[in-house]
C-alpha cells in the first residue's frame, strides 16, 4: 500500500535516479532475516534454497544491498554484473520505464565500480546467512574478455555461492558472440580452471546465462555444452532485442526489453532449453515475472528457481512476499509436497 501511495513521485523522478534511491533505502533499511527453509526449500546445483524466488542480477550490481534484499523474502540475490575495471557503462539517459507496457528497456552497458570495491563490499558478509550468486561480466574495451571472466571466477569463487557467467547482455557489442560454439567451450574452459584456482579451494557451481534471441541450433549447441561442462544451471533468459508490440512513448529506444512483453518469449525459451536438455541440467527462468501465476509456469515448464527484477519498479518491495506465498497455495493446492515435485510437471 505504501508502495502504491508513493510510486507517482518516484514515477516522475529519473529512472535510474530512483534506482538508486531505491538502493540507498535498502541500505538504510534493518536488513532482516534471510527465508527460513520451509516447503518450498529445495537443493539446485548442490544449495539449498529456501525459495525458488531470486532477484536477478542487475538491480545489485555492485554487491551493495544482498542482505537486504534476502530480507524482502527472496530466496536468493544475484548481485553484478561486476566487471574487472570499473567503466560507467553507456551515456545517459539508458533506462527507461514503459509504464503502459509494464516494462523496461535499459542500455546500461555493465555499470559498476569493478573488481576491488565489490570484493571487499562483498568479503565483509562472509559467513552471513543466506544465498548470493555473483554474476561477473567483461570490460567494453578489454582485448581479451575471457582473461576477463578467467580473472573475475578466480577472484570472487570464494565469496559466491555461485557464478554467473553472463554473455547476453546486448549492451556490450560483441558480448553475445561468446554464445557460439567455439567461444563458449574456451570460456567455460577458462572459468573453469580459473575458479578451480581460488583461494580456499572454493568451487561454487557456475551458471551460464543466456540470450532470449537464439536460433534452435544455438539453443541445442549450448545445451550440449553446459552438460559436457557440468554446469550448476542455466539462466534462461536475459533481456531481448526484439520489439513485441509497446505502446510506450519511449517504446523506439535501444536497448534490452525487460519486463511484461518479454514473459511469452521467455517461456517459451525455457521450454526450449528444457527440451534440449532432457531436464539433465537445472534451469533458471527469468523474464517477466511479475506475479505468483507467472512463477508457478516457469516452475511447470521446467525451471528450478526463478527470478524477477523489472516487476519490482511496479509492484515495489513486497512483491517477492507474495509470489513466495502464492507458490505456497499453488503447489499444496496441486498436491505437491515439494517444490522439487512440480518442476517440469506441466
Amino acid at each position: 500500500m505504501l508502495y502504491r501511495l508513493l510510486s507517482p513521485a518516484l514515477f516522475a523522478i529519473d529512472p535510474e535516479i530512483a534506482h538508486g534511491l531505491a538502493l540507498r533505502a535498502l541500505k538504510l533499511r534493518p536488513a532482516g532475516r534471510p527465508a527460513s527453509p520451509g516447503p518450498l526449500t529445495s537443493t539446485v546445483a548442490g544449495i539449498s534454497f529456501p525459495n525458488p524466488l531470486g532477484m536477478a542480477a542487475g538491480f545489485d550490481k555492485d554487491g551493495e544491498v544482498p542482505d537486504a534484499l534476502l530480507g524482502l523474502g527472496f530466496g536468493f540475490a544475484e548481485v553484478g554484473s561486476i566487471t574487472p575495471l570499473p567503466q560507467a557503462g553507456n551515456p545517459r539517459p539508458r533506462l527507461f520505464r514503459l509504464k503502459e507496457d509494464r516494462a523496461v528497456i535499459n542500455r546500461m552497458g555493465f555499470n559498476n565500480g569493478g573488481l576491488e570495491p565489490a570484493h571487499r563490499r562483498l568479503s565483509q558478509r562472509a559467513g552471513r546467512p543466506g544465498v548470493v550468486g555473483i554474476n561477473i561480466g567483461a570490460n567494453k574495451d578489454s582485448t581479451d574478455r575471457i582473461a576477463d571472466y578467467a580473472t573475475m571466477a578466480r577472484a570472487m569463487a570464494p565469496l559466491a555461492d555461485y557464478l554467473a557467467v553472463n554473455i547476453s547482455s546486448p549492451n556490450t557489442p560483441g558480448l553475445r558472440a561468446l554464445q557460439d560454439e567455439g567461444a563458449l567451450i574456451a570460456l567455460l574452459d577458462a572459468v573453469i580452471a580459473a575458479r578451480d584456482e581460488s583461494e580456499n579451494n572454493a568451487r561454487p557451481p557456475i551458471f551460464l546465462k543466456v540470450a532470449p534471441d537464439l536460433e534452435p541450433t544455438d539453443i541445442d549447441a549450448i545445451s550440449r555444452i553446459a552438460i559436457e561442462k557440468k554446469l550448476g544451471a542455466l539462466i534462461v533468459s536475459n533481456t531481448t532485442i526484439s520489439r513485441p508490440p509497446l505502446v510506450s512513448r519511449d517504446a523506439g529506444e535501444s536497448g534490452g526489453l525487460s519486463g511484461q512483453p518479454l514473459k511469452n518469449l521467455a517461456l517459451q525459451r525455457l521450454k526450449d532449453f528444457r527440451s534440449a536438455t532432457g531436464g539433465a541440467l537445472p534451469l533458471v527462468g527469468v523474464g517477466g515475472i511479475a506475479d505468483a501465476d507467472d512463477a508457478w509456469k516457469r516452475i511447470k515448464a521446467g525451471a528450478s528457481l526463478v527470478q524477477l527484477y523489472s516487476a519490482m519498479v511496479y509492484e515495489g518491495p513486497g512483491l517477492a512476499r507474495r509470489i513466495v506465498r502464492g507458490l505456497e497455495q499453488r503447489m499444496r493446492a496441486e498436491g505437491f509436497s515439494t517444490i522439487a515435485e512440480a518442476v517440469g510437471s506441466g
